[in-house]
Parts: C-alpha cells; sequence; structure tokens
C-alpha cells in the first residue's frame, strides 16, 4: 500500500466501513493510473502488449477500467475467457495461456479469435485434430536446468507442469507450423514475485536462443508474468525502466524485433488494494490474538504460502504501544492467519486494520470453506468517492448451486 493510497484512504474509512460494513476489498483507482501508465511509459516505442493476468483479479468492472490503458488480457479457463469478454475484449485482445486444457476450452478460445499459447503438446494435437487454424498460437517452453532461478512457485524443473521440454521444442513446433497460424510465438514464464530483472532477461535470452535454433519466423514473445511487488516495507521495488531498457538492448544485440507480450497481473494491480477488517476479539492462548471478521477465505496467501507476507497497519493506531500478536480469523484451521507473531499497535475490539497488497490474487483465490464467506470489493475514485463493484457472499449464494434440474440415471445392473 503506497503512501499516496494511505493517505487517500484514511480520511474515509471509517465513513466507508459504516456505510458498507466490513470487511471489504477496496481498489485504489489513482494508484492503478500511475502504475499503468508507467508501465506503458517504460515500453514506450518497443512493440509490446501487457495482457493483464484475470486470474488475479477477475472482476470485469475492474477489467475494464485496465483496458482504458490498451492492456489486452491473459485468460486461462472459460470464466476467465467470459470475464474478458464482459470488459469488452476481443480477439486477440485476449490470451489464452492454459494448462492441462480440454477440447471445450479450446473450442471456446478458438471461437473468440484468441492468442492460443499451447502448453503442451496435446495441445497442438488436439488443435490438429480440430482442423483448427489459430490466428496466432505461441508455444510455452520448460528449458529445462536452464529456467532454474529458485524464487518460484511453479515447481523446480523436474516436477513443474508447465510448458513444452525444450528437448521436444523442435518437433512439436513443426507439428504446431502444419496448422499455418498467421503468427507463431514463444513464451516462457520462469518463476513468481520476482524483485530483481535477471530472471526475466534470462527468459528472454532463452527464447531467443530458441527462435535462432528453430529457424521459424517468430512474430511475437510472451515473457509470462511474475515481476514482484515489495511486500515487506524494507524491500525494493523493481526497477521497471532499468529493466525496459535491457530488452531493448537484447533486441538490438540479436538484431531481431519480435513484438513483446507480458502476463502480469501482481505487479499492475496489487499494490492498490487492501483488505479492510475489524477487530472482533482479543484472545490470550499461549500466544496473544487478535481475532477479526476476515480469514484466509478471503486472503489464502498467507496461509498457502510458507513465506508469504502482508504488511498490516491499524487504523488511528499511530502513537499506541507495540505488542507481538498473531492475526487470526475465524476458520477451523490454524493457519488461517493474516499474521503471525507480529508487531503491531495495541488494537481493542472495533478497531479497523488494513491487510496491504491485495490488489490481485485475493479475492480471486478466495473460497467458502467452513460457510465463510466471500467479501464485497469497493474501488476508491480520485475525487474520493466509493463505489461497491461486488457485494458480499450470502447464505442464498452458498446453497444456490442445490436448486437445479431433476435428474436421476438409473442403472440397469447385469
Amino acid at each position: 500500500m503506497s503512501a499516496g493510497f494511505a493517505s487517500r484512504l484514511d480520511p474515509v474509512l471509517p465513513a466507508v466501513a459504516e456505510h458498507f460494513g466490513t470487511p471489504f476489498h477496496i481498489y485504489d483507482l489513482q494508484g492503478l493510473h500511475e502504475t499503468a501508465t508507467a508501465f506503458q511509459d517504460a515500453f514506450r516505442g518497443l512493440a509490446s502488449r501487457e495482457y493483464f493476468a484475470v486470474k488475479g483479479q477477475p472482476n470485469p468492472a475492474m477489467l475494464r477500467r485496465l483496458r482504458e490503458y490498451g492492456f489486452g488480457f491473459d485468460c486461462s479457463s472459460p470464466a476467465e475467457l467470459a470475464a474478458a469478454t464482459m470488459a469488452g475484449a476481443t480477439g486477440e485482445d485476449i490470451c489464452f495461456t492454459s494448462n492441462n486444457t480440454s477440447l471445450g476450452e479450446l473450442a471456446e478460445a478458438l471461437e473468440l479469435g484468441a492468442i492460443i499459447t499451447a502448453d503442451d503438446e496435446t495441445v497442438v494435437d488436439k488443435l490438429i485434430a480440430m482442423g483448427a487454424r489459430p490466428r496466432s498460437l505461441a508455444l510455452r517452453v520448460h528449458p529445462g536446468t536452464a529456467g532454474a532461478v529458485g524464487e518460484s512457485y511453479l515447481g523446480d524443473t523436474e516436477s513443474a507442469k508447465f510448458g513444452v521440454r525444450v528437448d521436444r521444442l523442435a518437433a512439436v513446433a513443426a507439428k504446431a507450423a502444419t496448422l499455418r497460424p498467421h503468427r507463431f510465438g514463444l513464451h516462457m514464464m520462469l518463476g513468481s514475485g520476482i524483485l530483481r530483472p535477471e530472471p526475466f532477461l534470462l527468459t528472454l535470452d532463452l527464447l531467443l536462443e530458441q527462435v535462432a535454433a528453430l529457424g521459424l519466423d517468430v512474430d511475437f514473445l510472451n515473457l509470462g508474468g511474475g515481476i514482484g511487488i515489495p511486500y515487506r516495507p524494507q524491500e525494493q521495488a523493481f526497477d521497471l525502466p532499468a529493466f525496459a531498457r535491457a530488452v531493448r538492448e537484447r533486441l538490438d544485440a540479436a538484431g531481431v524485433r519480435p513484438r513483446i507480450l507480458f502476463e502480469c497481473g501482481r505487479y499492475i494491480l496489487t499494490p492498490h488494494g487492501v483488505l479492510v477488517t475489524r477487530v472482533l476479539n482479543r484472545m490470550s492462548k499461549w500466544r496473544e490474538m487478535v481475532g477479526v471478521d476476515s480469514g484466509m477465505n478471503a486472503l489464502i496467501r498467507p496461509g498457502m504460502y510458507p513465506h508469504a507476507y502482508h504488511h498490516i497497519t491499524v487504523h488511528e493506531g499511530q502513537g499506541r504501544p507495540l505488542e507481538t500478536v498473531d492475526v487470526v480469523g475465524s476458520l477451523c484451521e490454524n493457519n488461517d492467519k493474516f499474521a503471525i507473531q507480529r508487531r503491531l499497535p495495541r488494537t481493542a475490539e472495533g478497531d479497523l486494520l488494513l491487510v496491504h497488497d491485495t490488489g490481485a490474487h485475493a479475492l480471486s483465490m478466495a473460497f467458502t470453506y467452513n460457510g465463510r464467506l466471500r467479501p464485497q470489493e469497493l474501488i476508491l475514485h480520485p475525487d474520493g468517492t466509493v463505489e461497491r463493484i461486488r457485494r458480499a457472499e450470502t447464505i442464498e449464494d452458498y446453497f444456490a448451486t442445490l436448486t437445479c434440474d431433476a435428474d436421476r440415471l438409473e442403472v440397469v445392473r447385469q
């Protein structure tokens, strides 16, 4: 959460919490504007495009605002394709980068005219069997040990489920060529949440090596996503202008100018969202616990990833004595914690806590275990007004799929 976001949100937060109730995710449109324009400026003059990763934030209300900056959308499922089309995306505004892909999913992406990224040889086989001719087709490459960066939740070299093995790439590319796509590209993504440019430049180097080795006309290179943000206050932000300069230098040295695509979600939107939650209980176990009215059902990262961190501040907590606490939700899981042994200003029941950096990969990863329902989403406009763009789930929503057409299969046993 930037200082600018805090200065815009703090004065209105009590009124927002009173009017809408807690918990809620709230997104700062001014901060989004600043990051989106900075991203465009860094790569200005280079043939490139950002395809925002819909998995990070699938709310069409937010996607429509991202589209205003010329961004396309990276989708990996039919629901994400639907979200992109609700936001007004068509054709090659959409990049379909799926994994373990079905025929039906491919058919939907092809019907929309999306760029198809084949994550596996079986995708190419399916496209051939369908008699498809994608306008744009990319192969996602698994580089083997050459791509190990050690900062990834994508899996190590042997266990990762993503990409065409580099030793099979030439054969798969030859198959793909029979589809006669209008444009052909290569895709690679080495890691996630990375704060230094070297892994992304390694990605570009590895892809350029494959362009030369394959001897094919490659129209675009997709460097994937994975640019991180400084979740911890002491971390340094990713130097995007320096990275953009290095990309230009690499392309100049190689003597080629393919279009460069990105699939960033975290970098674009994460810093511009916070989860606002209210203290329900002060509890003394073997540790001091601060119980709040949200939990990992609304933000799973701290419970899912062992080293994940989200900064937490207490609204109007300045000047209070500090204490060491766990900040916990209400799920029947001991990892339902936003913070473990964190030094925070002393809280009382009713205080508002802000869990920072939830603009992406927060509500999109939410779930309803224990019947704990997903919270509402709000946006903070630059003029200080606040708008709801998703209501909180209700118990009626939780049971909605129990209402279904009567259908029973009688199996005759032999």
